[in-house]
């Protein structure tokens, strides 16, 4: 039986590499992204994935999502990214509220218009980030949209649990892709330092020295999709090579 995982966020680094990994495993994919460009690139890249252009953050998009399914769907992948826009001081306010949209606001979209297409086993999967949980005063909309994240993810888990269907959230540490450039170069600026200081310093945050690899997240997501990841609902899987320091 045919089996779709929905991926939003899928024109991104680290979305292109999960769908390339759900695809090896056979999963049909539906690829969701706001921009016909990106979503013609990966198709380029992958021509086995199916595509939707819609804005997550945008209500319209749960309409957009419901009418490219036709499968039963083992499982959404919601992570889409939220644009750096500086420190907690200097951050504007829409600029929370907007991150907010799309991280808290798109999961709920993405359920809602897959939910009919659930069934026992399905799996809501949303990638946060560190900084939900380990805030720094230079990344406030990540900070922000992913602890709020972290408490829908437990609230799905207990809404939709009743019917077999579990919710994950992934909090990976940063990746060294062009998002992480950007945060950097919003550090180095605010500091007055170099960006390279500023990679070096963030290295050190790991207790291994070393960023999260997207394989590593995409790893996590198919690690999920097992059917012994049942346990773990409602829970944070974090994938910070090392970087959280609190208990628990």
């Amino acid at each position: 039986m045919t089996e779709t995982v929905v991926v939003v966020g899928a024109t991104g680094a680290m979305g292109r590499v999960v769908c390339q990994e759900l695809l090896g495993c056979g999963f049909d994919v539906l690829a969701v992204a706001r921009s016909s460009h990106h979503l013609h690139a990966l198709a380029d890249h992958l021509p086995s994935v199916r595509t939707c252009e819609t804005d997550i953050s945008q209500d319209s998009s749960q309409q957009a999502i419901r009418n490219n399914l036709g499968y039963q769907v083992r499982a959404v992948v919601h992570g889409p990214g939220v644009t750096p826009a500086g420190g907690i001081c200097d951050a504007p306010t829409h600029a929370l509220t907007s991150a907010v949209n799309i991280k808290v606001g798109g999961l709920i979209r993405l359920v809602r218009a897959c939910e009919d297409f659930f069934s026992s086993g399905s799996r809501i999967i949303a990638i946060g980030g560190h900084y939900g949980f380990e805030p720094t005063a230079y990344a406030a909309t990540a900070g922000v949209a992913n602890a709020a994240l972290a408490n829908v993810v437990r609230q799905l888990s207990w809404a939709y649990g009743d019917r077999g269907i579990t919710s994950h959230l992934i909090a990976p540490g940063p990746a060294d892709t062009e998002r992480l450039a950007k945060v950097a170069a919003a550090k180095a600026e605010r500091d007055g330092v170099s960006l390279a200081q500023v990679f070096d310093e963030l290295r050190e945050d790991s207790a291994i020295g070393e960023f999260t690899s997207l394989e590593s997240i995409a790893w996590a997501v198919l690690t999920l999709l097992d059917k012994r990841a049942n346990a773990l609902a409602g829970s944070t899987l974090f994938m910070d090579s090392g970087r959280r320091r609190g208990l628990p």
